[in-house]
């Protein structure tokens, strides 16, 4: 199997494996392993747009949830 990666995600790719002392096919398969394991693409699609149709300021919403932080 071949698989193509732009070549930024390639040399962060190869400096997390060699840090790891491992190879790219090795640092590949912990990869899919993670998203599959947490479902990214499915929670991502999901999520995307939740806010959509609220009237609320997101900066302000969240000042006031962290102001809460401070009580």
């Amino acid at each position: 199997m071949t698989v193509d990666l732009p070549l930024q995600q390639l040399a962060a790719l190869s400096g997390y494996c060699e840090s790891e002392g491992i190879t790219r096919a090795e640092g590949v398969r912990r990869a899919v392993r993670l998203l599959l394991a947490f479902g990214m693409e499915e929670n991502l699609v999901s999520a995307f747009g939740a806010w959509r149709g609220q009237d609320i300021d997101g900066v302000a919403y969240q000042r006031a949830i962290r102001a809460e932080w401070d009580d």
